[in-house]
């Protein structure tokens, strides 16, 4: 496990000693990129890990991995293999993610709003550009 809050949270439930629903909401989308993740894969539909590495720019292959493994243990996403001449991999959101994208929303629009009341200009990469406009 890469995040100490999820771990903590999954202890807890798994002792019977948990009662903050808050918190455990809050550990479905502690890391980094999970949040990021879950709103392509609930906006834009099913990734390959190589599409994710490119929407992700600044994103190492093994954070990458390592909470894809979480959300994929956590049942927000499926992993699904195809086998063939080259193994194709995606990865695609769940009922139960699906049902975080309201709180992901309202999140995202939040965000919107406080940079555009901050005044604040994003800046941008030219990965990051490109990706954010294929992602549209």
């Amino acid at each position: 496990m890469t995040d100490i809050v999820r771990k903590d949270v999954k202890d807890r439930l798994k002792n019977g000693d948990y009662n903050c629903s808050k918190e455990l909401t809050l550990s479905m989308f502690s890391g980094k990129w999970k949040l990021v993740i879950l709103f392509h894969l609930g906006t834009d539909g099913a990734y390959r890990f190589n599409e994710l590495m490119r929407l992700l720019p600044k994103v190492t292959h093994k954070v990458l991995t390592n909470q894809l493994r979480e959300m994929e243990e956590d049942e927000l996403i499926t992993r699904h293999v195809e086998s063939g001449p080259r193994t194709k991999v995606t990865y695609e959101i769940t009922a139960l993610g699906q049902s975080l994208m309201p709180i992901a929303n309202q999140m995202y629009e939040w965000g919107e709003k406080r940079i555009q009341e901050l005044q604040v200009t994003p800046q941008f990469s030219v990965n990051e550009e490109v990706s954010r406009e294929a992602a549209k």
